[in-house]
Order: C-alpha cells, then sequence, then structure tokens
C-alpha cells in the first residue's frame, strides 16, 4: 500500500521547494522569524533529500544558537493514499528530521514529533505542484 498512492507519474523534484502560502501564514511568519524553515520530502519517501540538508543545517545552527529554544517537527503528506499510512509516513518524515538534527548534535530532548498525515495541507488543488507543497516537515518553536 502507497501514501500518496494511486500515483500520477512521477515528476522530477523541483530544484528548489515552492514557497509556501496558506491560512497559517502568520504563524508561519513566526516560525522563519525564529529562523526554522520547513522542509520538502518526494513521493511516497521520508528522506531528506539533498535540496534539504542546507536548510535543516540552517535549523540545527539555529538551534544550538538558542539552546532554550524547542522544536515540534511537524510530518505531513498529500492527500493520496489511506489516513493510516499517511499518518505513519508523516511520523517516518518528522523522524528523519529529528535524526539530522540530533546527528549535528541538537539534544533529542528539545525535539517533539507529530504526523497530520494530509490533514494539514497548505495547498487544497489535485495536482502535483500542490501535492509537493503539502509533503513537508514543518518546524515549529514550542514552548517549554
Amino acid at each position: 500500500s502507497h501514501e500518496e498512492a494511486a500515483a500520477v507519474p512521477t515528476q522530477a523534484a523541483p530544484a528548489a521547494a515552492p514557497e509556501v502560502k496558506s491560512e497559517e501564514s502568520e504563524e508561519r511568519a513566526t516560525v522563519s522569524e525564529t529562523g526554522l524553515k520547513l522542509i520538502y520530502f518526494d513521493f511516497d519517501k521520508s528522506f531528506i533529500r539533498d535540496d534539504a540538508r542546507p536548510v535543516m543545517q540552517a535549523n540545527a545552527e539555529w538551534l544550538k544558537a538558542n539552546p532554550k529554544v524547542k522544536v515540534r517537527i511537524e510530518g505531513t503528506c498529500d492527500e493520496r493514499g489511506t489516513i493510516e499510512y499517511n499518518l505513519a509516513l508523516g511520523q517516518r518524515r518528522a523522524a528523519s528530521a529529528k535524526k539530522y538534527l540530533t546527528d549535528t548534535g541538537v539534544s533529542s530532548s528539545r525535539i517533539s514529533l507529530i504526523s497530520y498525515g494530509k490533514e494539514k495541507p497548505a495547498c487544497t488543488d489535485h495536482n502535483e505542484t500542490c501535492w509537493q507543497k503539502n509533503r513537508r516537515d514543518d518546524l515549529v518553536e514550542t514552548k517549554e
């Protein structure tokens, strides 16, 4: 069973991830002001893409420079596939980002994970451009 199943032919991922606008743009603006940036994933994958590595490195550096900040990594998927599969895939995506951060020296006690599966789309069009925006991890500063 595949998340984002019933797939459209796979297309090459864009070299640079598109900017995401959503109803949560106010919250996301606050997040970007903190220095934490979201990352995107390939179809049905949970590995950190090459274009996401510099973003994750910058996230790690920002967290190291702000040792009192905790972060919640929110894994999300596009609308294709079952609710259960997408919840599991979103969790794997969040776990990949956590592993990247802890591998750079950020304490795992500062990082929490949640999967929203396909329940928190940034875009609701039914096409690859939109689906790409929904295959992401949001990194959100949390309060103590």
